[in-house]
């Protein structure tokens, strides 16, 4: 199937109008989106695809500050070369690990080598959002701990834990695309013992991890934030980010009513990655 890119710059004064404005491209056909600084690329089928009721969504959106920037039409076979040439370059994360797709050469030989073909879903790294969990990750003592991946997209995070030795681990996403990639990223590694589940948060009842990793926005973190909590033990550990640095003391005293304790904040041009220990 042929696929319609629309790059959206964003520029809103309410934090929450990201959220909000992807909502509504969901609701309007798009099936998938990858963050980039100051917006979103969202991908909508090309039948499905009507420039100016898109244009007439904009305009009456009740927050400004959203603008299309480009829109370009895709056919299906030529997925990677439009990620190599628009979005994804290899990317090479604490010394350690390089993050990289079949189509790149010439790469450096790293203890960590993840090979990701992400196609429409998001997480190749070099989002921060991204980039702030697999650099902790790279530090964290993971040997035989079981592992939920929480809206995986490439599953490039449940990917790096596996290889840390991590397991069993689980990914979920609620996006089909990202669940069929996963998969395929998944064993591109020539990985196992990694199940890639799809749906959400209420997948997780009466389930337990050692450790949960969440890369999701904001309002998705605060509503199932109990539902992480309920899956550590005590000592367990939670990575969150997805959201703005401006989110985090509102996310901590989320997290605080159900016993997590921050441990550990980092940001990056703006982005937030906490790390709750559960007491």
């Amino acid at each position: 199937m042929e696929y319609v890119a629309v790059k959206f710059s964003f520029s809103f004064r309410e934090e929450f109008a990201s959220d909000l404005f992807v909502a509504l491209l969901a609701d309007n056909g798009f099936e998938s989106f990858e963050c980039i600084d100051a917006g979103v690329v969202g991908y909508i089928p090309s039948p499905l695809f009507d420039e100016a009721h898109l244009y007439l969504l904009v305009s009456d959106f009740e927050y400004d500050g959203v603008e299309i920037r480009e829109i370009v039409h895709i056919a299906d076979q030529d997925w990677n070369e439009e990620w190599e040439k628009n979005f994804f370059k290899p990317i090479v994360i604490g010394d350690e690990c390089v993050i990289h797709s079949s189509f790149h050469t010439d790469l450096p030989q790293l203890k960590y080598d993840i090979l990701i073909d992400p196609k429409m879903a998001f997480g190749t790294g070099h989002h921060a959002t991204t980039s702030l969990i697999v650099g902790e990750l790279l530090h964290a003592d993971l040997k035989g701990k079981s592992l939920l991946d929480m809206g995986c997209g490439t599953a490039v995070l449940a990917i790096l834990a596996a290889k840390r030795g991590a397991g069993p681990i689980t990914a979920i996403d609620i996006d089909t695309w990202c669940v069929e990639n996963a998969e395929e990223n998944i064993a591109l590694n020539g990985l196992s013992g990694i199940e890639v589940q799809l749906g959400d948060a209420r997948l997780l009842s009466g389930r337990h991890f050692d450790v949960v990793l969440a890369n999701i926005n904001r309002n998705v973190l605060m509503a199932d934030m109990h539902v992480y909590a309920d899956c550590l033990p005590v000592g367990g550990d939670l990575y969150l980010s997805g959201f703005y640095i401006e989110d985090t003391p509102l996310l901590e005293h989320e997290a605080g009513k159900y016993g997590l304790i921050l441990e550990n904040c980092k940001e990056r041009d703006n982005w937030a990655m906490l790390h709750f220990i559960k007491k």
